[in-house]
């Protein structure tokens, strides 16, 4: 399948019609095929404070999309044949091995917890079928945080990580904190920081010199800022910053980066596990990034429990997802163009990205606001599939 042509122009349009209705306040979308970039651009303000243009180098806090980076720095250690993908993880990491299944609350409401039913697995962790949920989805994390005083995850606080588990692992699919367990792993397993072993085996390889937990000077001075609306619909810049100096790196949500650093990452989905400077993933190990691993459990829209950071996310409304080592995985077409077996996700600063292996192509749509799942900053995401694959947009 090739590209319809024109659809830079159609791509071009969605964008500047977006920043004009104020949709989002800026936006950065970037194509790619297994080659190299084929299209990037630009649109609105990185910060309403100064202010300055959004510029396809600018720096965004890529929060949830830090997920799948992590999934595949663990699926490394699988081919090193440092861990399995189904051996219990409590041995590893042994705070995993005293995680409780949340059965209810007392009178007082202090949580009540059991045993779970099967120890968790590295397989559990990628494909969110662990039963950790969010304090953002979940009203019952939500008030395990309350009753237990535990710091919210957007901390990086080990304390945020002591959440029970909802369910047994591998009952069912919930979005939730098994990232920043996958992160715990690899550091337990490779004796180093998260952040350093992301750089010497995931990041500098793929040449990805702007993705980073801690900003460096010149990543600080390209930083596009968070932004809140106002009552006018108008938007205003906000402070917000993942702690630089964090008790934790955060496999979860923690990365800064720039769009084209995740495109890098993206072709090396795309060209089986090889970067610019050779293999840094197996074939073997991409499969299974690619295809669904959870069965039966299908990926569900989540209800929000806390409007002001997220709304009610369904990624790809009507269509029928699971769940890889990794990312989404669609079971059927999209309206919005993409074929089914199309890889996405997204983080919470409504920053998206698909990679359509039937194609051959990614892409990323970065803009910097909340909530997350804004029906306008996700609605931009869908209008730009639509740009890409389906007829000209009005």
């Amino acid at each position: 399948m090739r590209l319809r042509q024109g659809f830079e122009q159609d791509i071009d349009r969605v964008l500047s019609a977006a920043v004009a209705a104020a949709d989002v306040p800026g936006v950065v979308a970037a194509v790619t095929d297994a080659d190299g970039v084929i299209f990037e651009a630009a649109r609105g303000m990185a910060s309403h404070a100064g202010p300055r243009p959004m510029q396809t180098e600018s720096v965004v806090w890529i929060a949830s999309m830090t997920k799948p980076l992590v999934s595949a720095a663990a699926l490394q250690m699988v081919d090193r044949g440092v861990v399995a993908l189904d051996e219990p993880l409590a041995a590893r990491v042994p705070a995993l091995g005293e995680v409780r299944v949340l059965t209810g609350f007392d009178s007082a409401g202090k949580p009540q917890t059991r045993a779970p039913a099967r120890a968790l697995t590295l397989h559990h962790l990628l494909t969110h079928t662990s039963g950790f949920g969010y304090e953002y989805w979940s009203a019952d994390v939500q008030r395990v945080h309350q009753a237990l005083a535990l710091p919210g995850i957007a901390a990086c606080r080990n304390g945020a990580l002591r959440t029970p588990l909802l369910f047994d692992p591998g009952e069912r699919w919930e979005y939730g904190i098994s990232s920043d367990w996958t992160g715990k792993v690899i550091e337990a397993l490779a004796g180093w920081p998260l952040g350093r072993f992301l750089h010497e085996n995931l990041l500098d390889p793929l040449d990805m010199r702007d993705t980073a937990f801690a900003l460096r000077p010149d990543m600080q001075a390209r930083l596009a800022s968070v932004h809140r609306r106002n009552a006018d619909g108008s938007w205003r810049s906000t402070n917000i910053l993942v702690p630089q100096q964090p008790e934790y790196e955060a496999g979860g949500h923690g990365l800064y980066g720039t769009a084209g650093d995740y495109l890098r990452f993206l072709r090396m989905i795309l060209n089986d596990g090889r970067g610019p400077f050779g293999a840094v993933l197996s074939p073997a190990s991409v499969a299974t990034m690619r295809a669904s691993r959870t069965g039966a459990l299908a990926v569900r829209p989540l209800a929000s429990v806390q409007p002001g950071a997220a709304a009610d996310l369904d990624l790809l409304p009507g269509i029928p997802a699971n769940f890889s080592n990794g990312f989404l995985v669609t079971a059927a077409p999209s309206p919005s163009g993409l074929p089914a077996g199309s890889l996405a996700w997204a983080g919470l600063a409504n920053t998206y990205f698909w990679i359509d292996p039937a194609t051959g192509i990614g892409a990323v749509v970065l803009t910097q606001s909340l909530p997350f799942a804004d029906r306008r900053a996700l609605g931009l995401f869908q209008r730009v599939q639509e740009a890409v694959y389906g007829p000209s947009p009005a």
